[in-house]
């Protein structure tokens, strides 16, 4: 039997990723045909405190990975955070898309009950179960981001619908 932390989790990223792939993808194509600057959406933001899309989707997608990562027990692959255009946004999912496809779901059996620590050592240090850090802290952040990329690009002009945040499944 697959883990429930792995059919909550690895499956849930990639339908949301695959949704991000597109959605990008139509806001590069909106950019074209109005002869928009694309770093104008990429700079985008909802109100001046928070990231802009590029950001959005940069920290949408170490969620993603850092998540999956720790709950399999696997080392947390790094990304430089280097991304400037449309075209490296998705290179960046597609990365993340191939490492959540190579997660083993057997390395998830005892993830509900691991131990995650994020900032070890640090003030700001937490401790949690498995199970608490995906549906507690995990998804929460990661569908925040998602969802404010999304909207950032909604409320550009682009045109785009739930059908396109959500992506296949």
């Amino acid at each position: 039997m697959i883990s429930p932390v792995y059919t909550t989790s690895i499956p849930v990223f990639k339908q949301m990723l695959g949704g991000l792939k597109e959605v990008l993808s139509k806001a590069e194509a909106h950019a074209a045909a109005r002869k928009i600057e694309p770093a104008a959406l990429l700079q985008a933001r909802l109100f001046p405190d928070m990231f802009p899309l590029l950001r959005q989707v940069q920290v949408a997608t170490d969620f993603a990975k850092s998540v999956s990562a720790r709950l399999a027990g696997v080392e947390v692959p790094k990304l430089e955070d280097s991304e400037q255009t449309f075209a490296d946004l998705q290179a960046r999912i597609a990365t993340v898309l191939a490492f959540l496809e190579g997660l083993d779901a057997g390395k998830f059996d005892e993830a509900a009950t691991r131990e995650i620590v994020t900032q070890a050592g640090t003030p700001k240090e937490k401790r949690f179960t498995g199970q608490s850090y995906l549906l507690n802290y995990g998804l929460p952040h990661f569908f925040f981001h998602t969802t404010t990329a999304y909207a950032i690009l909604r409320h550009s002009g682009v045109e785009v619908g739930k059908k396109d945040y959500i992506g296949t499944y």
